[in-house]
């Protein structure tokens, strides 16, 4: 991606760049919609990146291409934000003018192998690695903590998804070999070793969280709060419920909101149980709880899609240890537990088989599955 990325600047800009960074993007192992809500999400990165490599430009203006197109955009930072992926980018260099870390002008080219819609987080690892890129330029080394808010920012402020810091956060602090129990609610984090094999269902069923229920579902869960906050002033988060109190919600919260904060309370359960048996290596343990966070997900949250439930069903049955959406849902990508490390070829071979057929039956197509690895977090690259 690095080469290509400096190939397609040379073309587009006739000149070389001078810095140059990139990010991961990312799979939730359980924990979703967590995140807004104060609580526990347990990622990794992934091996696929998002490079960003840039150089300096005329001044008050962003000149931006990536190799998905081909086609340069000419933007100012300080009008109207354009639509599409040149968007983030603007709100990066929007909150870089903010705490004085940004260039006066520059020119980027984006390449990347994460998938945009499939659950992935590709605007996250394109917008920590713009920060990363854009920064260095400016001279200025961010702490992880503050690559983490600009990125954030942007796609939340000026964007207008109404994410959480998961995605930002793994795509900073990543580290090979490991998935990242983090707490959003307070920002603690633990690197957890993860031991296991994993298999990833890109379904190619698209979202654009701009435009799917995210933002609603955002929106349910706020109100739920305020409600649950009335009754115990306590509670300042969603994920602060008591699981022993969930009976509650169905006689304090009307419909869909009970549903939700149904989800959240019951998820962030799980997923800090779920977080201690990979530590400790139970892998057919946190199976079966990732088999109940797809159910939430699917009933409660109801963020689920016909093709990610197909996926999941035919997984399970052809042996897997468990199998979950991943994302924030509504298209993009399934995870598959296998197994461990060795002696799963067979299973691992029949879970392909089984998808794919079913999946070829039901959409007339083969679904892309692979294999999936935690990588590295963000870093500069080189230019030359």
């Amino acid at each position: 991606m690095r080469t290509q990325a400096i190939a397609l600047f040379h073309t587009a800009f006739e000149r070389v760049p001078t810095h140059a960074a990139s990010a991961p993007g990312r799979v939730n192992l359980i924990g979703d919609h967590t995140d807004y809500n104060g609580g526990p999400v347990l990622p990794f990165a992934i091996l696929d990146r998002t490079t960003v490599v840039a150089g300096p430009g005329e001044p008050g203006w962003l000149r931006l291409v990536s190799t998905r197109d081909g086609e340069v955009a000419r933007v100012r930072w300080d009008d109207s934000l354009p639509s599409g992926w040149t968007g983030y980018v603007v709100g990066v260099m929007r909150e870089l003018v903010a705490r004085g870390a940004a260039p006066s002008g520059a020119c980027l080219a984006v390449s990347s192998t994460v998938p945009v819609g499939a659950g992935l987080s590709s605007s996250a690892a394109l917008t920590v690695a713009a920060t990363r890129a854009l920064s260095a330029m400016a001279g200025t080394t961010l702490s992880p903590a503050t690559l983490v808010k600009v990125a954030h920012a942007a796609e939340y402020t000026h964007v207008g998804v109404r994410c959480g810091i998961m995605d930002q956060t793994i795509a900073v602090r990543a580290r090979t070999g490991h998935a990242l129990l983090l707490e959003c609610g307070s920002g603690e984090f633990h690197h957890i070793p993860l031991r296991g094999r994993f298999l990833l269902v890109d379904t190619g069923a698209r979202h654009d969280l701009t435009e799917s229920p995210y933002n609603i579902r955002r929106a349910e869960c706020d109100t739920a709060l305020a409600t649950l906050a009335r009754a115990d002033p306590g509670v300042t988060q969603l994920a602060d419920w008591p699981l022993a109190r969930a009976r509650a919600l169905r006689r304090l919260l009307p419909a869909p909101l009970r549903a939700r904060a149904l989800h959240v309370v019951t998820e962030t359960d799980r997923t800090r149980r779920g977080a201690s048996l990979l530590a400790r290596g139970r892998l057919r343990a946190f199976g079966l709880l990732a088999n109940a966070s797809h159910e939430s997900c699917r009933r409660w949250f109801e963020c689920s899609a016909p093709p990610l439930d197909l996926v999941v069903r035919a997984a399970r049955r052809a042996g897997a240890l468990g199998a979950r959406m991943t994302g924030a849902g509504w298209g993009g990508s399934v995870l598959v537990v296998v197994g461990p490390d060795r002696g799963d070829e067979s299973r691992e071979m029949k879970i392909r088989r089984t998808i794919t057929r079913a999946f070829t039956r039901a959409y007339g197509r083969e679904p892309s599955i692979s294999d999936v690895r935690p990588g590295p977090g963000a870093r500069r690259e080189r230019v030359l």
